[in-house]
């Protein structure tokens, strides 16, 4: 039923599933088959790339590093613009495979499709705003000054949950800091990235620029080739905290640059003065929407004692509310989980939980339909089980109650992640209190919404086990740049630094 949509975006019922500057007619890692998880169905299978591939497409990302790096950066940015265009007309057809290839609802899938569009738009901008700073020198007739070149190829490692923004996030900002990609995605997701690399190959190819962006779906150990390679001075990889812990040791064995965004483990705190009607709708996305499988979603809600009873009453209304079904029917809010195993992963947490003393408020099980798919489930959680610790990457909420704001803090504080954060609070010392240097230890923080929808213009990452990499907007783009500091002196002496006296006759 989905042919046309795979038609329309160049797919096959057998896809070559490396790129480097055309497509490998057979790629040697073996083959993989993309499933709908909402149906179980095999949407088409993929040839994967072995070490051997990735070899051709890591010397063609490197060696097309000579010529790009050498393009002004507004025409760089040009070519950006282009494939922004592009993505725009193919909105619908590409949201809807993240759609059907992820189980995103539909609005979700267009929406991902759209903040690659708003990466692009705002890296066009950034190209002529790659700014280095005039330093005043303490020495006289000297200019001090910085400058940013672009610092080599860039290897992409995403997810799954978010099969194409966080590829924009990277490469919409390298292309313009004057980097080649290599991306590896998820294999939970291969198909949308050979549908992106279709729809930018018809703006490089035509400039003559194939090879710029380049691609391979592969084992685990083309990952770790990627990381390992000293071409790649930078690593972008998203996904678990102990993908990030192997990715990190392989770079830093080799002094290169790591860029993680890894768990989320968020909390959200619902003080006495909250307004309930907003926290009940914004807690409702952040902890079920994507069927709890963003970074960011909400796993642990921490209640003012005051306002919990009715909290609770309302947010299990409300989850009784929730309609589940296939995620590109009109009026679906939760979609499936990706996997078989992403289902165990929940079941296995559901009975860890009542081991742990938790009680589960609602949902809970897996529904008996075809397709991934799990009821979205608060638990009564005390704070000394181990699990709340750990990111389950479901719809499971965990709920504390608390008495005083430093307590609660402590609280949400007390995770090894630390990625995003919210408060619901009517009064400003709360607010201010949960943003000062003594609150939230997460990257982001919020202030009456959830914790969920970061915007692109903001800087988006996390501390701690989260990896404390940034990505998208503010100054994330001189991750991708290499910095050098320059001293011209036009006079016609030379005084040094710091009053050094070297006088030799």
């Amino acid at each position: 039923m989905w042919q046309d949509l795979l038609n329309r975006l160049r797919l096959r019922s057998t896809n070559s599933g490396v790129y480097a500057g055309r497509w490998l007619d057979r790629p040697s890692g073996g083959e993989i088959e993309s499933l709908n998880p909402a149906t179980g169905e095999i949407i088409a299978k993929v040839h994967t790339g072995s070490l051997a591939d990735f070899e051709v497409a890591a010397s063609n990302s490197h060696a097309a590093f000579a010529s790009w790096r050498k393009l002004p950066a507004p025409q760089r940015g040009e070519i950006v613009r282009l494939i922004g265009e592009q993505l725009r007309k193919q909105k619908d057809d590409l949201g809807l495979l993240v759609t059907l290839e992820a189980g995103k609802i539909r609005s979700e899938g267009l929406g991902e499709v759209q903040e690659m569009i708003d990466m692009c738009d705002f890296a066009v901008g950034l190209s002529r705003q790659l700014y280095g700073l005039t330093i005043a020198s303490e020495r006289p007739d000297h200019r001090l000054m910085e400058q940013w070149h672009p610092l080599g190829a860039v290897g992409v490692i995403t997810a799954f949950n978010f099969p194409v923004a966080v590829w924009a996030w990277n490469a919409a900002l390298a292309l313009v800091c004057g980097d080649p990609v290599l991306w590896k995605p998820s294999h939970l997701t291969p198909l949308t990235a050979i549908a992106v690399q279709n729809i930018v190959n018809d703006v490089l190819e035509s400039r003559g620029l194939a090879g710029v962006l380049n691609l391979i779906v592969g084992d685990r150990d083309v990952g770790q080739s990627i990381a390992a390679d000293v071409r790649f001075p930078l690593i972008s990889a998203t996904g678990s905290t102990a993908m990030g812990k192997s990715v990190a040791v392989k770079v830093a064995e080799r002094l290169g640059r790591s860029l993680l965004e890894l768990g989320g483990n968020n909390g959200c705190i619902v003080t006495e003065s909250a307004d309930l009607d907003l926290a009940v709708r914004a807690i409702l996305f952040a902890a079920v929407g994507t069927a709890g499988q963003r970074c960011t979603t909400l796993r642990r809600l921490i209640v003012h004692e005051s306002r919990a009873e009715e909290l609770i009453a309302r947010l299990k209304k409300a989850y009784g509310n929730v309609k589940v079904g296939l995620p590109w029917e009109e009026g679906t809010v939760l979609g499936p989980l990706i996997s078989e195993d992403a289902v165990k992963q929940f079941t296995d947490a559901i009975a860890t939980i009542k081991q742990q003393g938790g009680e589960v408020l609602c949902g809970g099980s897996r529904i008996d339909r075809p397709g991934c798919y799990v009821q979205p489930t608060i638990v009564q959680a005390k704070p000394a089980m181990e699990i709340v610790k750990h990111e389950t990457f479901a719809p499971i909420l965990y709920v504390f109650t608390y008495q005083d704001l430093n307590a609660a803090i402590e609280l949400h504080n007390n995770v090894p992640q630390g990625l995003s954060s919210a408060i619901f609070t009517e009064r400003m010392r709360e607010a201010e209190q949960f943003l000062s240097p003594a609150g939230s230890d997460c990257g982001i923080a919020n202030v009456n919404l959830g914790p969920s929808g970061a915007e692109i213009g903001g800087a988006f990452g996390g501390e701690k086990e989260t990896g404390g990499g940034r990505e998208a907007g503010s100054d994330a783009w001189k991750a991708y740049m290499r910095r050098q500091t320059c001293t011209v002196n036009y006079g016609t002496t030379l005084p040094l630094a710091q009053g050094v006296k070297f006088d030799v006759e």
